[in-house]
């Protein structure tokens, strides 16, 4: 599949548990540390866990084993203040009912795939239709919506978690039993690193990526449309109504997606016309590599008044531009706080959308005796 991005594990340290929770490490100040407590159980009756990890430098992120997903991810601004940037729920049931995919891994194939079918070798494959007649995000239960289980890893400059979900042959249409897992790093760098690998029994296709809503000016300080977005993308896909992709890769220069060079992201939604958009982005964009899976800068988000930045790096060839087109109070965070229409803003790394119906498009096909493996890395900071 892709090339390999090799990040060097070295696992340390020893877990004491204890009935409200486990002390992975004993933190001190200025130290890497990671801590887990109960987060609560499924309507399925499985615990669900989160963990905290903290930096040397007090960037914090928390996860949750359901969907393995970054609960908050704080991150200081110029003058030394943390907040969370990573929109989230207030409750388990809240991500099990009213979430639009909060921070989750989607899978087994993220975004599209038209009609809710594909041919694999000769064979019609079916999925379950929850987009319309289309299948999206891995099916009716994605594995944003599937417990993963959770090992503590460290290293000398980083501690992190990784989590496995195994998917069974046939789970929402998919063939093959695939062995899934996603790594999370917190470095002292202030970088995030997301390290996926699957493997499978069969042939089957697969897609991963993360769908976190970024707000740096803070997750519940309104709208995210003052950022100053930056994309390293020459062209995009064009989609037709239901947001699938016609097959044709075009130009970015003259249009709205055109982010070459930085641009507020709600600057040009008023071009947006078309319906099936939400009055915002909602768009595929093709990344520029050297070669194909090395890791390239792929995007960089900036919040004017904080000054906090993110770089996004990715070995994927494309990314997902998507600017929450819900209408206010459609979801909910911690506190009951209403999270406005263009909350924040996703960028999900990811292969395209309806590659399996589309073979111009790099190949999302996973055989017996491959390993699907792409990195994607979020690098924290500050501009005065």
């Amino acid at each position: 599949m892709q090339k390999p991005f090799c990040l060097w594990r070295n696992l340390v340290g020893a877990c004491v548990f204890g009935c409200l929770g486990v002390a992975i490490s004993q933190p001190s100040p200025g130290a890497l540390s990671i801590d887990k407590k109960p987060f609560g159980t499924t309507q399925q009756g499985e615990a669900v866990e989160l963990y905290t990890l903290k930096n040397a430098n007090g960037l914090t992120a928390q996860v949750i084993t359901y969907g393995a997903i970054i609960y908050s991810l704080e991150v200081p601004d110029k003058d030394g203040h943390f907040v969370n940037v990573d929109a989230n729920c207030a409750t388990l049931a809240d991500y099990e009912n009213k979430s639009p995919c909060f921070g989750a891994v989607i899978g087994r194939y993220a975004n599209r795939i038209a009609h809710a079918e594909f041919s694999l070798n000769g064979q019609k494959i079916s999925l379950p239709r929850n987009a319309g007649p289309h299948s999206i995000h891995g099916g009716m239960r994605g594995f944003h919506k599937r417990v993963w289980k959770a090992e503590p890893i460290r290293g000398a400059d980083y501690v992190g978690l990784k989590l496995t979900y195994f998917s069974k042959d046939g789970e929402e249409g998919y063939p093959g039993n695939l062995t899934c897992t996603v790594e999370y790093e917190l470095n002292n760098q202030n970088e995030w690193k997301m390290d996926y690998r699957a493997t499978t029994d069969k042939p089957t296709v697969v897609n991963l990526t993360n769908h976190s809503y970024w707000n740096l000016a803070g997750a519940e300080s309104g709208s995210a449309m003052d950022e100053i977005l930056t994309v390293n993308a020459d062209t995009y896909l064009l989609a037709d109504d239901a947001l699938i992709p016609t097959g044709q890769i075009v130009p970015v220069e003259g249009t709205p997606v055109d982010f070459r060079t930085p641009h507020r992201v709600g600057d040009r939604l008023s071009q947006i016309t078309d319906k099936q958009f939400g009055g915002g982005y909602d768009h595929g964009l093709v990344v520029n590599h050297q070669k194909p899976g090395d890791l390239a800068f792929c995007a960089k988000l900036k919040d004017p008044n904080s000054g906090r930045t993110m770089e996004v790096l990715t070995t994927q060839p494309g990314v997902q531009l998507f600017t929450a087109n819900f209408p206010t109070g459609a979801f909910s965070g911690p506190g009951g706080y209403p999270y406005p229409k263009h909350l924040g803003v996703c960028l999900e790394t990811q292969h395209f959308p309806d590659s399996p119906n589309k073979p111009q498009f790099p190949s999302t096909v996973l055989n017996p005796g491959q390993t699907y493996h792409q990195t994607t890395v979020h690098r924290f900071g500050v501009e005065r």
